[in-house]
């Protein structure tokens, strides 16, 4: 009687065990998803309390920049009309180091902060030194030319006798340091002088100089903690809600982030634009394909085939314009005035013709595309490659004898790919906080759940041969002696474990 007492309470334990996992198992299928969704969203706002601000705040992930440089081996040729053969050179790698200062929030769920940059050469990582000469379109010379084609005969005279006495010429061979960061010039003592202004540089010309150990301007970004759905949306740049360097009110717009994350949650519908300061316009990344970055989901998105479009390939990029082939951007504008163009490295994706006209240029994806990796669920970057080109539009110009008898032609200076990568222990916390527990949450529910109707048909189980025993007990008092004896027999093999295939032997019965 003891031993069918413990039964039963074990059997009722079991049950109330099983149905407690059932109810947890039910529970967390229906309020995990929206308790992860809050935690995403209160952990992605730009606040001081979100797990996300340090990252935010002081870049966490190692950046790279690549520049590679477009060494031209016949200048002398060129002048001459013939066409430009460039050998590339490099890589030049240098450490990128971002961190933001004045952080300042606002009352309108905004915060401003300038982030600022500063360069490191790695020699490990490099392929040449910044003691290497590259011969290279001399751009003061050039855009100086380009600016004067339509004044009169006499200035440009005036200019050629300047050129002459500075000892200036179409090409230069200068050093990749100071091609970087900056070189003395005469002709920029003399623009500064007689043009104050005219360029955006007091002493030495370089194309990064104003880059290095300086910011990239004062941004204003929703924090997302009082109206989520416009996180990490740049409201203004350097108080600005939009630029005046383009043509059309859509090019001027300033749309998206700050290029550092975005609004969590997304699908494959979903685009990435952000403000570039260094491109002076907005620009809109398309989704590729899904992947994983050491084993953390991401979504893939690539560039566009319309990003650097003409505008009669492309109406919305009108604004850009003036616009020449496919595949290059005038930057003019707002680069000093400086017949500059951007496009993708080699005019990847561009129209064909770019490519032709100079020998040496090898487009192809895998090398000169650029991509991010972002994962879907926070918005976070987890891998990155940025690739852009600096081309300078280069002809000869009547009067101004330096320019000889250039064709026309957008030749490349260099390019250059921002690269990162999460890593150590920042990736490893990332993935245990935000993969590994959701994905054991996840498939702890359903364990709970399939655990908890098992062990509910314990008791049910128990009860039912309960009953039975007790109508076979109760049924060999009405049978005679051979009946009981066989009932007696099959009651007994009731209260012993089933031997090994005995459930289908009863079956059968």
């Amino acid at each position: 009687m003891g031993g069918h007492a413990k039964a039963r309470g074990a059997a009722a334990a079991l049950g109330v065990l099983g149905l407690l996992c059932a109810v947890l198992g039910a529970v967390m299928i229906a309020l995990l998803p929206s308790l992860i969704e809050q935690q995403v969203l209160k952990n992605v706002r730009i606040h001081p309390s979100s797990l996300s601000f340090n990252m935010w705040k002081d870049i966490p992930v190692p950046f790279y920049l690549s520049v590679y440089f477009f060494n031209v081996l016949n200048p002398d040729k060129v002048l001459k009309g013939e066409k430009p053969q460039v050998q590339e050179l490099g890589p030049y790698v240098y450490r990128e180091f971002r961190h933001k200062t004045n952080i300042t929030f606002h009352d309108n769920d905004t915060v401003s902060f300038l982030e600022y940059r500063s360069y490191q050469f790695q020699p490990a990582k490099s392929r040449g030194s910044e003691s290497d000469y590259v011969v290279v379109p001399n751009i003061l010379v050039m855009s100086a030319s380009m600016m004067m084609e339509d004044r009169p005969m006499s200035l440009k005279l005036m200019m050629t006798l300047a050129f002459t006495t500075l000892g200036q010429r179409a090409f230069m061979n200068r050093t990749v340091g100071e091609i970087m960061w900056g070189y003395d010039d005469p002709l920029m003592s003399l623009i500064n002088k007689y043009f104050p202004g005219m360029f955006p540089f007091n002493g030495k010309f370089g194309l990064f100089a104003e880059l290095n150990n300086s910011d990239s301007g004062l941004f204003t970004v929703f924090t997302g903690v009082k109206n989520f759905s416009r996180i990490h949306l740049v409201d203004k740049w350097n108080g600005l809600s939009k630029v005046s360097f383009w043509h059309s009110d859509q090019c001027n717009m300033i749309n998206g982030t700050a290029g550092q994350m975005w609004a969590p949650f997304m699908t494959p519908e979903s685009s990435l634009e952000f403000y570039s300061p260094d491109a002076c316009r907005s620009m809109k990344l398309i989704y590729k394909e899904s992947g994983v970055f050491e084993g953390i989901p991401t979504y893939r998105f690539v560039a566009p085939k319309t990003l650097f479009a003409n505008g009669s390939d492309y109406p919305p990029n009108e604004g850009f314009c003036p616009c020449m082939e496919s595949g290059i951007q005038n930057v003019s504008t707002c680069r000093f005035n400086a017949p500059l163009f951007l496009s993708h490295p080699h005019f990847y994706d561009g129209d064909p013709a770019l490519a032709e006209a100079v020998t040496g240029l090898h487009p192809n994806q895998e090398e000169h595309s650029l991509f991010l990796d972002i994962h879907p669920v926070t918005g976070v970057p987890m891998n990155c490659s940025v690739k852009m080109q600096l081309n300078l539009y280069i002809k000869a110009v009547k009067g101004i004898g330096q320019t000889g008898s250039i064709e026309p032609v957008v030749l490349p200076l260099l390019w250059f790919g921002e690269s990162g990568a999460m890593e150590g222990e920042t990736l490893r916390s990332f993935y245990t906080q935000l993969v590994l527990l959701p994905k054991v949450l996840h498939y702890a529910q359903y364990v709970l759940l399939g655990l908890g109707c098992v062990l509910l048909l314990v008791p049910v189980v128990y009860q039912v041969r309960s009953q039975e025993k007790c109508y076979l007990f109760w049924s060999s008092s009405k049978k005679g002696p051979k009946d009981k004896e066989a009932i007696q027999a099959y009651s007994e093999s009731l209260m012993t474990p089933a031997p090994k295939g005995a459930v289908l032997q009863e079956a059968r019965l």
